[in-house]
């Protein structure tokens, strides 16, 4: 009934296609996204026929003994359709499982699609996971609003953005990837001491690329920028990829005075607005700074999981 094809180029439309057509796929696994870094990751994906239709991919690819799904995503798993059910799910990580052991490796990396991207249900798999003896190793918590029931704004968000609108704060989309870069680098390294995940020639590629669901936003003093947000739009789901302000940005609440257009005008027909996430460390570190933000949004708990199984 199940048969797993390993992924090469010339099927890629299909594979597009089938993505389009899931119950819990996102442009990230367009082979257009995720193929920007194919020379980091040893792409070892596949194509899931059922009755000899397509109905699932499963991104992924090796490294040593280990088959992640994927190393390159912040999110992967199965992506299916409506057609693969629990039986089906039990079989497909079965063959999986049987294919990687054949390949040399003895452990799987799986990081499921979290549930607010889902059109429809598609935890299958994650009742496949613990027939597997799978084991939670990372949890990051992520804060997320869900219309049409929302909580409101906690008086010092309210306050940023009066005090944005005092210093004459203005709003907009831009093109402008070069001075958002430069602000999130400089806040990246002083916070955090790290760099931005992709590069500007990176985010910029894959704007022009799905140019419908990679968008920078920003905030602007005296025709200067001070802050900004980089959004990937997923369907039903605004999420927040990047945040950052300068200090004049920090200093006049910018940030305050842009998510809320973002989330109460431009976006506010869209389900789900996602904040992103607030830990460290696989979870274990919560940036208590960075989530009083958030959840000063309204954004509460949801969270992006990643299992070990051994095969």
């Amino acid at each position: 009934m199940i048969e797993l094809v390993r992924y090469s180029p010339n099927r890629q439309e299909e594979w597009n296609a089938l993505v389009g057509r899931s119950r819990n796929g996102t442009f990230l696994f367009h082979r257009q996204y995720m193929d920007y870094h194919a020379d980091h990751f040893q792409d070892d994906s596949f194509l899931v026929m059922k009755h000899g239709k397509l109905e699932a991919v499963i991104p992924g690819n090796r490294d040593g003994g280990t088959f992640y799904s994927h190393q390159g995503l912040t999110y992967g798993g199965v992506i299916s359709t409506e057609h693969i059910l629990t039986r089906d799910m039990l079989e497909i990580l079965e063959r999986l499982g049987d294919i990687m052991r054949g390949q040399g490796c003895s452990m799987m990396v799986y990081k499921p699609v979290p549930a607010i991207y889902h059109v429809i249900p598609a935890e299958e798999d994650l009742y496949a996971l613990f027939r597997c003896g799978a084991r939670l190793v990372s949890r990051q918590i992520s804060s997320a609003i869900v219309r049409p029931r929302t909580i409101p704004l906690i008086e010092s968000r309210k306050g940023g953005i009066r005090k944005a609108k005092q210093f004459d704060i203005t709003v907009r989309e831009s093109e402008d990837w070069g001075a958002y870069w430069e602000i999130l680098s400089e806040a990246l390294d002083s916070r955090f001491g790290r760099k931005p995940v992709h590069s500007r020639d990176q985010i910029e590629m894959l704007h022009h690329r799905f140019p419908a669901n990679i968008k920078l936003h920003v905030a602007m003093k005296d025709n200067r920028m001070v802050s900004g947000a980089v959004l990937y739009l997923t369907g039903k789901v605004v999420h927040v990829q990047y945040i950052a302000s300068s200090e004049i940005g920090r200093q006049t609440g910018a940030l305050d005075l842009l998510f809320d257009g973002l989330m109460n005008g431009v976006y506010a027909a869209i389900p789900v607005f996602e904040f992103g996430t607030s830990t460290e460390n696989g979870g274990q570190v919560l940036n208590e700074n960075l989530i009083f933000q958030k959840e000063g949004f309204g954004g509460r708990g949801i969270v992006y999981d990643t299992y070990e199984c051994t095969l």
